[in-house]
């Protein structure tokens, strides 16, 4: 057993059972398994659990011992203070910090079956890009393909806006706000700025909006970096949080955006910096992106947001760089936010009102230049085209759903392939 497969295992809900206990006998209910985490941090993110009739959220992490959580360093790693549940294979110590902090325990060992293990560890050792690679052709792409892909995919995305409108009152613009945070945040820290912006009620950004430091400030507050001012604009923005804190009774909760494996310029001081300037800049930005007809017009909302004057020569708290530059935001990133972020909250919003937007969503999607990435890449490696956003969308949520799972009897480009070798 290696830590990566009871990752594996875990995320994809691989069990004999799922009457899960914790150590004290306690039944256990996951209610939400959270996202897998491939970077630094608790293994899922965002899950809940159940135990004794009250539900938990927050982080999952897993060890294949329970020791691991000793020889891991984790005690004292403030990225693991949102920990709810500590999930391992065999449980061969205890850990007395998880006990005195009320994080249970949960032992895998007896609910994993020995031959689901050998199978598993056998498909995630394939080498191979997708599982027809072999003889796949180009011109068995179905008609319609990309669109239909593109349209499934909104609507996956349309029911989780959905669920975020019912928990926030059906409030449009909290949800944008929310969904704007986690495209801020990239890959690396995506979760955790979603987490920063769901602890701020949004009547509170509404509120202090109209100032940039202050609202600044509420971020990098939450994200714990201004409990030791290092300059005296560290020390301005610490009095506004805590004059913000105070006013609008914040809680101590703090979330720890990562900087490791990014680019300075995807540094998180720089993205909360230019959500802060986007919503000092656009009072109504909702209505505004809403309401947008083409692409030109939704990249001029974006295009002159910028980080504010401090991280012209910094990149970071109290280090002084030597490029000095506004860092603004460049049209890649502008491109992410709207396939991410604008064009699927714009497609839920009109669903929701009964409008008919399909053909102007798509429309937008074919404007817009495709992706790269490393799954473009080896899908134009196959002799694909690749030109548009529209095309680059659907071929990464076509390897998403139906490749990596090898669900190739449900594939339209399978169907053909196979259907063809039937009768050849």
């Amino acid at each position: 057993m290696t830590e990566k497969l009871l990752q594996y295992l875990w995320n994809y809900k691989v069990f004999k059972h799922f009457d899960f206990k914790d150590l004290d006998g306690n039944p256990v209910e996951i209610l939400d398994f959270g996202k897998w985490n491939t970077d630094s941090g608790p293994d899922f993110l965002a899950a809940k659990v159940k135990i004794n009739e009250i539900t938990f959220a927050g982080n999952i992490e897993l060890h294949v011992k329970s020791s691991d959580w000793i020889f891991h360093n984790h005690s004292h790693d403030p990225n693991y203070q949102n920990i709810i549940l500590h999930v391992v294979f065999q449980n061969d110590c205890e850990i007395e910090e998880l006990k005195n902090r009320n994080i249970p325990t949960i032992e895998l060992k007896d609910h994993i079956d020995e031959n689901i293990l050998w199978k598993y560890e056998k498909l995630i050792g394939g080498t191979q890009f997708i599982p027809c690679e072999n003889i796949f052709d180009p011109d068995k792409i179905p008609v319609q393909f990309h669109e239909e892909n593109v349209l499934k995919k909104l609507a996956e995305k349309s029911l989780e806006f959905e669920k975020n409108l019912a928990q926030f009152k059906n409030n449009f613009e909290a949800v944008l706000f929310h969904s704007l945070a986690y495209s801020f945040g990239l890959k690396v820290n995506a979760f955790i700025f979603r987490q920063i912006a769901e602890s701020i009620d949004f009547t509170i950004i509404n509120k202090i909006r109209q100032n940039e430091m202050q609202l600044e400030a509420l971020f990098f507050g939450i994200s714990g970096w201004l409990e030791n001012p290092e300059d005296e604009t560290m020390k301005i923005w610490k009095r506004e949080f805590d004059f913000v804190k105070a006013k609008f009774n914040i809680s101590d909760l703090k979330f720890h955006p990562k900087f490791l494996r990014l680019r300075p310029p995807n540094f998180p001081t720089l993205r909360l910096s230019q959500l802060a300037n986007l919503y000092f800049r656009h009072q109504n930005l909702f209505s505004k992106i809403i309401h947008v007809k083409n692409t030109e017009e939704l990249f001029e909302i974006f295009s002159d947001i910028k980080a504010s004057e401090y991280w012209d020569d910094h990149y970071n708290f109290g280090k002084i760089s030597s490029v000095n530059q506004p860092k603004v935001v460049s049209r890649d990133f502008i491109e992410l936010i709207i396939l991410n972020t604008i064009l699927p909250l714009k497609y839920t919003y009109h669903q929701y009102h009964n409008e008919e937007i399909a053909d102007e969503i798509l429309l937008f999607y074919k404007n817009l230049p495709s992706e790269k990435n490393s799954v473009i890449t080896d899908w134009k490696k196959l002799g694909l085209k690749c030109k548009t956003a529209l095309e680059s969308q659907s071929l990464i949520y076509h390897f998403k759903n139906s490749c990596e799972g090898k669900n190739c009897l449900n594939c339209g480009i399978g169907f053909k392939i196979l259907k063809e070798s039937s009768n050849a």
